[in-house]
């Protein structure tokens, strides 16, 4: 790649934000923690019944991973607004909503991928059929990078807001229930044998509308929010 042309800058920006995470490794395996204790507390609540935890197990993973990928959200943005590195961003020559990009494919990487890999044991755990477990695997590929781009746009828009966890949590939550919505059927129709294609595909084309609008919009978002 050639020194200072928009693909080296984007590799730089995903390698420097990999490598930061890297090194707060601590705060990366806290939402994974998360996960493993909520599942884990759910065969206590409700009781061993293998069927009734097996009902809900597709439910029950895919909330946990969403309240997971929550608590890390807040952080996406933050610290590089902190330290004025987020201002030299939109300084650079590159195209803005690129770079973003790959600051929520960081997130991404360091947050939902942990989470996406300990799913087939929360799943296994809560006795989900091994033919749902596919494609629960499917719906979180394809769900979790939507939630990591619309909750980039609302980290983006609550950037000059001080402690704005609880409002991003307000403004997101209902932007999850299609997701959840989606995935949980395509796994429902997985259990009972019936065709699951339909909800992963309306998911994928979330997800390819979120990789072309979700870049641009908190690019605008967070000119305006420093701007101010």
């Amino acid at each position: 790649m050639r020194p200072g042309s928009t693909a080296a800058a984007c590799a730089a920006v995903l390698r420097r934000d990999l490598l930061l995470a890297w090194r707060r490794r601590g705060d990366a395996a806290f939402p994974v923690l998360y996960a493993l204790i909520v599942a884990t507390l759910f065969p206590f609540a409700l009781g061993p019944e293998d069927a009734l935890l097996a009902r809900i197990a597709a439910g029950i993973v895919l909330v946990t991973v969403l309240l997971a990928m929550l608590l890390a959200l807040d952080a996406l943005f933050r610290p590089d607004l902190e330290d004025g590195s987020l201002e030299l961003l939109l300084l650079a020559p590159q195209p803005l909503p690129l770079l973003l990009g790959m600051k929520i494919l960081a997130h991404w990487i360091t947050t939902a991928l942990p989470l996406i890999v300990i799913a087939p044991l929360l799943a296994t755990m809560l006795h989900l059929p091994a033919q749902a477990q596919a494609v629960l695997l499917a719906a979180l590929l394809l769900g979790t990078p939507l939630l990591s781009l619309l909750g980039a746009v609302l980290v983006a828009l609550t950037a000059g807001t001080y402690r704005s966890g609880m409002l991003l949590a307000l403004m997101l939550l209902p932007l999850t229930v299609p997701v959840v919505i989606f995935a949980a059927g395509a796994v429902s129709a997985a259990e009972a044998g019936l065709p699951h294609l339909a909800p992963l595909l309306w998911l994928g084309a979330a997800l390819a509308l979120a990789l072309v609008l979700a870049p641009l919009a908190c690019a605008a978002a967070l000119r305006i929010a420093l701007d101010a």
